[in-house]
């Protein structure tokens, strides 16, 4: 099985690699990876779309100088178009990747450090400055999943647990989100909105209607999370270390 984080650096890392140097992704770019975990889009045809992104621009580039490729936005479409070329041959699945299908207890997923991570994320909330309601009982309810798998017998907390638990903190950080959104006062939203707008302009010709509006989705909800130093839940946002 695929290490869950796999998906994530496996992307990074090619894309990297095409790039030839060590841009760091940005915001916008996680966002974008995270959207096409969400839609099941297969981690082989994000990383054949790339591949044929840059293909396609190093061709064009013996003909005539381009502008270097900066931003991961700019592979979105031939990776959409990867994507469809494997569900059509039959080699892809579009079901929706979850922690159950990438996650073993030798990927790092130890007991302790998810219940330290939930735990974690519960003081963080505790902290909050906005939405206290939800961000307690959020918090809450982190420390019982946290002790829930302190308490599980270690062959349980493989992939079919993992999935259960993933998807309660999905679940719990959209709650929180719709919480937050509520409660932030108009201009900081619209302000966010903004910020993901300008950064998008460059990639709107590669990406779909559809796609662009979970990305942006995405963007305003990991920068209204940051802006008031609220965790992420994702066992993805665990610490490696």
């Amino acid at each position: 099985m695929q290490n869950y984080f796999n998906y994530f650096t496996e992307i990074e890392e090619r894309f990297q690699q095409r790039r030839g140097s060590m841009l760091l992704l940005s915001t916008l770019d996680w966002s974008l990876i995270e959207t096409w975990r969400e839609a099941g889009i297969p981690l082989d045809a994000a990383l054949r779309g790339i591949d044929a992104a840059f293909d396609k621009y190093e061709a064009r580039q013996k003909r005539g100088r381009m502008r270097r490729v900066n931003g991961l936005a700019w592979c979105a479409q031939a990776v959409m178009e990867a994507a469809e070329d494997l569900r059509e041959a039959g080699a892809g699945t579009l079901a929706e990747p979850t922690a159950a299908a990438t996650v073993e207890r030798e990927s790092g997923f130890e007991q302790d450090r998810i219940a330290a991570h939930l735990d974690a994320a519960a003081t963080a909330l505790d902290a909050a400055a906005i939405a206290s309601e939800a961000c307690a009982a959020t918090a809450s309810r982190l420390r019982e999943l946290a002790a829930e798998v302190r308490l599980a017998a270690p062959e349980s907390t493989i992939a079919h647990d993992m999935e259960a638990l993933e998807r309660n903190l999905i679940v719990l950080e959209e709650k929180l989100y719709a919480a937050l959104t509520t409660a932030a006062p108009e201009e900081l939203l619209v302000k966010l909105k903004e910020h993901a707008a300008r950064e998008l302009t460059p990639y709107r010709s590669r990406m779909g209607a559809v796609q662009l509006r979970q990305v942006e989705h995405q963007f305003v909800q990991k920068q209204l999370l940051a802006h008031y130093n609220l965790p992420r839940l994702s066992l993805f946002y665990m610490s490696q270390q």
